[in-house]
């Protein structure tokens, strides 16, 4: 009989039954007594985890980490719990089978990973995944794999994150046997006691020191029908520096510009620099607060180009001038005109007449 596999069809159910009514490191429960118990062996499943690849991200990546699981339990020593009469063939037996048996109290059944993260700036979006068994020695032929996503402004440096491991393991055997033969022993009964470990390990991802922009101050009347100057302060507020930084700008409606680019040079961290653009709004524009994206394209500290993630410009316009408030001032400057002439002229007639 394969009690191998046995063992596996009922190993869920046990385990499950398990979970809700044995506590960890119990007396043998009642229903475990179906026969003798030669050894207490000590030790079990031990499952170490390591993250593949460096784990370094950046801030805004969302990605999968794979996570290898490796089984290094060991037996780290037994006690005999009865003796035997060496003319006994069957006795030796059963010992025999049970030891047998025991061996596998370092096996790990039915692991299920869980990922949690212990800082607000990385969120695991992957719930809780199933890793399989493993015998002492193997390792997870596929690594265990979770997505995460790591917030914009989270802090450079090291995020650690929980790795929790449920499942389940042999605690103890008892064995029994009607008979000895050449074929082994009659009527075997084996009673497997099964209990629930778990494991929290640290895995550790590194957000990577970056350079990172936000806009300090904006200043510029927008004003429809017109041409304005956008003044735009936008500020290194990372870890790294940048050289050769251009400003892009992308407008819609009711903006429009021919010169979206600003060359800010370059920005240590904590450095600001102005960047200046010229727009015209249309003459429809509604007087409220609009949103330009703005983008960032940079040299950083390896000479790699890159582009920074959408910076948002915050920008008012302002009540427009109608057409007879236009032909009203032009005329208003007319008239000044006109009268400054007028005086200029009879300063220049009443000198005339005094000589």
């Amino acid at each position: 009989m394969d009690y191998k596999k046995d063992i596996q069809m009922i190993l869920l159910a046990a385990i499950s039954l398990l979970i809700l009514t044995v506590p960890a490191q119990a007396a043998f429960p009642e229903y475990f007594d179906v026969g003798e118990n030669y050894y207490t062996v000590y030790g079990g499943p031990n499952i170490s985890a390591s993250l593949l690849g460096d784990g370094e991200f950046y801030r805004g990546d969302t990605v999968t980490v794979n996570i290898n699981l490796m089984n290094k339990g060991l037996i780290t020593g037994f006690k005999s719990e009865e003796s035997i009469d060496p003319d006994e063939k069957l006795e030796q037996k059963l010992q025999q089978t049970e030891m047998n048996y025991e061996a596998q109290k370092t096996t790990a059944i039915g692991i299920i990973a869980t990922l949690v993260s212990l800082d607000p700036a990385v969120k695991v979006k992957t719930g809780p995944q199933e890793a399989g068994s493993l015998v002492s020695g193997q390792q997870t032929e596929d690594p265990v794999q979770f997505t995460i996503e790591i917030a914009k402004n989270a802090q450079a440096g090291v995020h650690p994150l929980l790795l929790n491991l449920l499942y389940g393991y042999q605690e103890n055997v008892q064995i029994n046997g009607e008979d000895e033969t050449d074929l082994g022993v009659t009527d075997l009964e084996v009673g497997l006691w099964y209990e629930i470990k778990s494991q929290n390990l640290t895995i550790a991802v590194m957000v990577k020191d970056e350079a990172d922009f936000e806009v300090v101050e904006i200043s510029g009347n927008m004003v429809p029908n017109e041409e304005n100057l956008l003044y735009v302060t936008y500020k290194n507020v990372g870890e790294l520096p940048v050289t050769d930084a251009t400003v892009r700008i992308s407008v819609s409606d009711p903006f429009s510009t021919i010169d979206d680019q600003a060359f800010i040079g370059s920005l240590a961290p904590g450095e600001s620099a102005l960047a200046r653009f010229n727009l015209k709004v249309d003459e429809t524009a509604t007087t409220k607060m609009y949103g330009i994206n703005s983008e960032i394209k940079y040299e950083d500290v390896d000479g790699h180009d890159r582009i920074s993630d959408n910076i948002k410009i915050q920008v008012e316009t302002l009540p427009g001038v109608s057409t007879f408030e236009k032909f009203k001032n032009v005329i208003l400057i007319g008239f000044v005109l006109v009268l400054l002439i007028v005086v200029v002229l009879g300063v220049r007639s009443y000198k005339n007449k005094q000589k």
